[in-house]
């Protein structure tokens, strides 16, 4: 993936409540999205994701980068 330069990507987060879905948006470093394969890996592998945020994986049901305009 090649991110431009950017220091930071969005990710949009969707999960699941109870039968309800709401998302939140995060930044993560653009040399750890990089570093990795698929997304997923990013998010509960690299130390610098996870000293920023805390992603609850058993209630994720998508990810995915935002492209900002």
């Amino acid at each position: 993936m090649a991110l431009l330069g950017k220091k930071t990507v969005t990710v949009r987060l969707v999960f699941v409540d109870g039968g309800a879905f709401h998302h939140e948006e995060i930044e993560v470093p653009a040399r750890a999205l990089e570093a990795h394969a698929r997304l997923i890996d990013c998010l509960r592998e690299s130390p610098e994701v996870l000293a920023r945020v805390h992603v609850d994986v058993a209630r994720l049901c998508a990810a995915y980068t935002v492209e900002s305009v």
